[in-house]
């Protein structure tokens, strides 16, 4: 399984969602709580965005909890996860 990092803050309801996506997968990640200015920078100049959360599956920018939700709709989410 690739590695997953999300940059998240706490009370974002897309970033619980997009975890719950992923925790129901069975899938385990990284969460980068993006409240400290350096880490939210980090992210920014990382994804281009400053909209949380940012999910990354192996070297794949996913995007954010939307993106997420249609990869797995479109059923592309799995193998994704499977690398």
């Amino acid at each position: 399984m690739p590695q997953i990092e999300i940059y998240t803050t706490p009370t974002c309801p897309y970033c619980i969602a997009a975890k719950r996506l992923l925790d129901a997968k069975g899938a385990s990640y990284t969460e980068i709580d993006v409240t400290d200015p350096a880490d939210r920078a980090q992210m920014r100049a990382r994804a281009g965005r400053n909209s949380v959360p940012q999910i990354w599956i192996g070297a794949r920018h996913v995007g954010g909890c939307d993106e997420l939700h249609a990869l797995e709709y479109a059923g592309d989410l799995d193998p994704l996860l499977k690398g």
